[in-house]
């Protein structure tokens, strides 16, 4: 269990989740999700389950067995899945559940979950509009270069805690370290373009920085030379010299205790932050900043319209699937397969992803 989970019951974390989306949903479907969810409350007080932070994929894999061995029909048991799956990725978001344990879930086919899942992903729309406010007044800023790279690479959390300087490949001096990489070819160096990042999977030392799939995650990221500059910005002008206890230099540091490496939890309350929509413009809640309670230190993620960094690696997915990436370049890029992609992010805009297909009738008229 992460040393960043909070403690929270399933009974308690239900109820609290549907007093959270009273104020979005009208009584009839906070209702109907309570009653999908009471299902999972009691089996999981039978089962001994009293704290959120314990539940695993494999927790929720016996839940679906034991709700298949009712007989329940398929779009009811779907139904249910799919909110006790929309659930945990609020879970996520307050660090009550294992990051990453909502997408280990497998996606029902109804429209309605599909609809879940698109109200929490974070759109290309949304994030230009974070992405050039940072740039217009926090250029540079840590901020600026996470929210930056959790977009433009669509990597996970852990992926980008995980970065350090080693891995980045700006500039024809960072080639040299290419050549000690037992995995790479010497002729690919004479063809290698820049910039690009390298997520390596280090679960060893203090602290060890996994890759969720391990060293099949392993992969170098092509960026293009504005995201370069930006991160390259951010070192000089910005970051903090630190490393960490385990002799590595992290890209992104903390000043604050004796870990130097940031926190996920830091990087979660970072990105709930941005995607509140009144830090770049107007409260589409009707509400006072002044005297809201999500702009209050811990309680970001109570806004509405805030989003957990997982958002934002389904929104560049989703993005880049709009844009004609085949689902499985998309999934080397991002670490996920071809099926993965399809089930769990592929959120199509229908009418843009017409647009794509348009230069395959051409190509065939």
């Amino acid at each position: 269990m992460s040393d960043d989970l909070e403690p929270l019951s399933p009974r308690e974390g239900v109820e609290t989740w549907l007093d959270y989306i009273t104020s979005s949903r009208a009584e009839s479907t906070v209702q109907s999700y309570g009653y999908r969810l009471a299902p999972f409350v009691e089996w999981c007080a039978r089962d001994g389950l009293d704290n959120l932070n314990d539940l695993s994929s494999r927790d929720v894999f016996r839940y679906e067995a034991a709700r298949r061995t009712e007989d329940l029909a398929t779009p009811t048991l779907n139904n249910q899945i799919g909110t006790l799956k929309h659930f945990l990725a609020w879970c996520e978001r307050i660090n009550a559940v294992e990051d990453g344990l909502p997408q280990q879930i497998e996606v029902p086919t109804s429209n309605e979950f599909r609809e879940m899942v698109s109200h929490e992903m974070l759109t290309a729309s949304r994030a230009t509009d974070i992405l050039e406010t940072l740039g217009r007044f926090e250029f540079a800023s840590r901020r600026h270069a996470m929210f930056l790279l959790l977009w433009h690479t669509g990597c996970r959390i852990g992926g980008l805690r995980g970065l350090d300087l080693a891995d980045l490949y700006l500039d024809d001096d960072d080639l040299e370290r290419l050549r000690h990489r037992a995995d790479v070819d010497e002729a690919v160096l004479e063809e290698v373009q820049l910039p690009f990042i390298f997520f390596v999977h280090r679960p060893d030392g203090d602290p060890g920085t996994p890759l969720k799939n391990k060293l099949e995650g392993e992969r170098p990221v092509a960026v293009t030379d504005g995201v370069a500059d930006v991160i390259e910005t951010y070192i000089r002008v910005n970051r903090t010299e630190r490393t960490d206890p385990g002799g590595r230099r992290p890209l992104f540091t903390t000043d604050k205790g004796d870990g130097a490496r940031v926190s996920k939890s830091s990087i979660r309350r970072e990105v709930y932050i941005l995607t509140q929509p009144c830090r770049y413009g107007d409260c589409p809640h009707d509400r006072d900043p002044a005297g809201c309670e999500a702009v209050e230190h811990g309680y970001e993620s109570r806004c509405p319209s805030s989003r957990s960094p997982h958002p934002i690696r389904t929104g560049r997915i989703t993005h880049l699937r709009d844009q004609g990436w085949p689902p499985e370049v998309v999934g080397e890029r991002v670490d996920a397969t071809p099926e993965t992609i399809r089930l769990h992010y592929d959120l199509p805009d229908k009418i843009r992803r017409m647009q794509t297909r348009r230069k395959y009738l051409e190509d065939n008229d």
